[in-house]
C-alpha cells in the first residue's frame, strides 16, 4: 500500500474553507484546472465528493464538513513542527530524569550543590549520575546519556561542548605529613616520597611524570586507585601523596572532617603542568531543546561558581 500524499492536505483545508475550486486555487497560488485536478484526486482518496454543485456555487459534503475540524488541526499542528519553538517550558513541573556521565571526583565536588540548584528550581527533575567505564561519545549518540562531563577527548566532530571551568592537580596528604612542616614542597621533597594516583585503565603516568621526566627526575608510584576519592583515603591514612584536581578537594576536606582540624594538608606542586579544561558535552540533537539549554546553563552556574578560583603559581 502507498503512502499517500500529504501536500493534498494542504489543498483539502484550502478547498474546505473557500468552498470553492476558484477560490482555492487563487488561495494556494495554482490554476483552477490544477486544483480541480487536485480535487478529483482528493475525491479518490477519501470517497467522499466533498464539494458539490448546488445551482451556481459549491457546498460542502457532510464528509467534507466532518473533516473541516480535523484538517484544520492536523495543518496546524504541522506547521508548529516544522516552525523554532517560541514556547518556554514550565521548569517547575517539569518531571525528567536526566543521566549525566561524570567521574566521582565531580559528583563529590559538585554534586551536592548541583542537586540542591536543580531541586530549587525544578523539583520534579532526578539527576542519575552514571559512571565513566570509557571516553566515548556511543552514549551521548544512543541517547542513553545526557550531558557528557569531563576533560575533552576523541568524542567525534559532531560532538558540541561548553568549558565548565579550568582545574589543576595539587598534592595532598595527612595532616602531620612531614611534607605540612616544611613549607615550600620542593622537588626534592616530592620525589622523595611514595604517591598514590587516580587512574581508571590502571595508567602509571600522567601529566605530572611527564613534567618530572622533562627534567630527569621520576617519583616513587606505591599504588594505583580507580578514583580520587580512593586515592584521599589512602593518603589520609598513611605517608602516601594523592594526586587530585584543586576543584575537588574542599568537598574531600568537608567530607573527612573530624571537628576543627583540616582532613588533608594541601600544596602546590614544585612542577608545572598544564591546566586542565572541564567542559560538559552534548549530542547536538539536543542543542535547541530548550529544557536541555536549561540543564547546561544550570550545570555551567554551579561549576562556575563553586570552582576554584586560584591557579598554579608560576615556575
Amino acid at each position: 500500500m502507498s503512502e499517500p500524499d500529504l501536500n493534498l492536505l494542504i489543498a483539502l483545508d484550502a478547498l474546505i474553507t473557500e468552498a470553492s475550486v476558484a477560490a482555492a486555487a487563487r488561495r494556494l497560488g495554482l490554476s483552477a484546472s490544477a486544483m480541480s485536478r487536485t480535487l478529483s484526486r482528493l475525491r479518490t482518496v477519501t470517497g467522499d465528493p466533498l464539494l458539490v454543485r448546488a445551482g451556481r456555487r459549491m457546498v460542502l459534503t457532510p464528509g467534507a464538513e466532518a473533516l473541516r475540524e480535523r484538517t484544520r488541526n492536523i495543518i496546524h499542528e504541522a506547521r508548529s513542527v516544522l516552525r523554532p519553538s517560541m514556547s518556554t517550558p514550565d521548569i517547575s513541573t517539569l518531571r525528567r530524569t536526566f543521566t549525566i556521565r561524570a567521574n566521582d571526583g565531580f559528583v563529590e565536588a559538585f554534586g551536592a550543590v548541583l542537586i540542591g540548584a536543580i531541586g530549587k528550581d525544578a523539583p520534579f527533575v532526578r539527576l542519575c549520575f552514571a559512571p565513566k567505564a570509557e571516553k566515548s561519545s556511543q552514549h551521548l549518540r544512543e541517547g542513553s546519556a545526557d550531558l557528557e562531563i569531563g576533560v575533552v577527548s576523541d568524542m567525534g566532530p559532531e560532538v558540541r561542548l561548553q568549558t565548565l571551568f579550568r582545574d589543576h592537580f595539587v598534592g595532598a596528604v595527612r595532616p602531620g605529613h612531614p611534607l605540612e612542616t616544611i613549607g615550600d614542597v620542593t622537588l626534592a621533597h616530592y620525589v622523595a616520597c611514595g604517591h598514590v594516583i587516580a587512574s581508571r585503565r590502571g595508567r602509571s603516568s600522567g601529566p605530572v611524570d611527564q613534567a618530572l621526566a622533562a627534567i630527569g627526575l621520576k617519583r616513587n608510584i606505591v599504588a594505583i586507585v580507580p578514583s580520587f576519592p580512593a586515592a584521599l583515603a589512602i593518603a589520609r591514612t598513611s605517608d602516601l601523596v594523592a594526586l587530585v584536581p584543586a576543584s575537588f578537594l574542599p568537598a574531600a576536606q568537608r567530607a573527612s572532617k573530624v571537628g576543627s582540624a583540616e582532613a588533608f594538608y594541601r600544596f602546590e606542586l614544585p612542577v608545572a603542568t598544564e591546566p586542565i579544561t572541564i567542559s560538559q558535552m552534548w549530542h547536538p540533537r539536543l542543542e535547541r531543546d530548550p529544557v536541555h539549554r536549561w540543564l547546561r546553563e544550570r550545570i555551567l552556574e554551579v561549576c562556575r561558581a563553586v570552582a576554584p578560583l586560584q591557579r598554579p603559581k608560576s615556575y
